[in-house]
């Protein structure tokens, strides 16, 4: 066999390798059963004083929460909704389509087996059960019929006490037992949204890079902690319909980002008090990092 020849399989052999392994480490998951240790505490916000901001609060999410369909290009999630409130998750994000007079939840053009309806469900059911907790919601509209969710999402709700949708930025004890909207764009529903530079970073064709920018939105939420607005940083990411990351679906991504993003979090784990940042939301990640991140609350 030729040399060239040898070096072509050589690299096929090592990429084959590279992308068709499954992480096991406990920062990444990418198994749908929740397994949790028997002394684990569910309602982790109950150790949150009532007092507390909840701009000061960090908080672990999930992006595109729902995305448990759609092949290897649309994943970004594991567990259920119900597995992953149970875990610790407090941040969800909805991408919804609008057909008729339902709100269908979606990844791109992908229906994610559920509608917005039944998400709100779920989450009732989980905070009639752990009525220290608050479940964050951002609802993204992918659809032609932007101007219309707002309205829709409020008639879907009424006039119900358990959401928050005003614009002040409410206390921990105000928002026990509630699904809190986050507003940004044309969803003005809740307590507005900042993204720190978050342009473009769901695009990832090297990993090092979207480290990178993971501290940098990470170091420009801990300034804005805080503040009247909401703080997400998204670690998500993928390199389908780049050049040089073809082969970075969101799950290899996440496979790569979750450890390391567990270990730059827990150097902080010393400091007295440790620092905000914000909704933390991220693809597949692991029982203990959303244990760490919850941890980054000691103040």
């Amino acid at each position: 066999m030729k040399t060239a020849h040898k070096c072509l399989l050589f690299n096929y052999i090592l990429l084959s390798v590279t992308f068709l392994c499954h992480g096991k480490g406990l920062f990444f998951n990418d198994k749908g059963n929740l397994v949790l240790p028997g002394s684990y505490n569910i309602p982790w916000m109950a150790s949150v004083e009532d007092f507390r901001t909840l701009s000061l609060i960090t908080i672990p999410g999930t992006h595109d929460s729902m995305a448990l369909y759609g092949g290897p290009e649309a994943e970004c999630q594991a567990w259920s909704l119900t597995d992953q409130l149970k875990a610790g998750i407090r941040f969800l994000d909805l991408k919804v389509f609008a057909l008729g007079d339902t709100l269908y939840v979606i990844h791109g053009v992908m229906y994610q087996h559920s509608t917005l309806k039944e998400v709100l469900d779920t989450i009732q059911a989980f905070l009639s059960e752990f009525k220290t907790e608050a479940v964050l919601i951002r609802v993204r509209a992918d659809s032609f019929e932007k101007v219309m969710i707002n309205k829709m999402v409020q008639s879907l709700i009424g006039n119900n006490q358990h959401y928050w949708v005003t614009s002040g930025m409410p206390n921990m004890g105000q928002i026990r037992g509630k699904i809190v909207f986050l507003q940004k764009s044309t969803f003005t529903l809740g307590i507005p949204l900042i993204e720190p530079d978050g342009k473009g970073s769901s695009e990832v064709s090297n990993i090092k890079d979207k480290d990178n920018r993971i501290i940098k939105q990470l170091s420009q939420a801990a300034e804005a902690c805080g503040g009247d607005n909401a703080v997400l940083t998204y670690t998500s990411g993928t390199g389908l319909g780049t050049f040089w990351g073809m082969f970075l679906t969101p799950k290899r991504v996440a496979e790569k980002v979750d450890p390391w993003l567990n270990q730059y979090l827990t150097q902080f784990f010393p400091n007295q008090p440790r620092p905000c940042f914000g909704i933390i939301a991220m693809d597949f990640p692991g029982f203990d990092l959303i244990q760490d991140v919850i941890n980054l609350n000691r103040w």
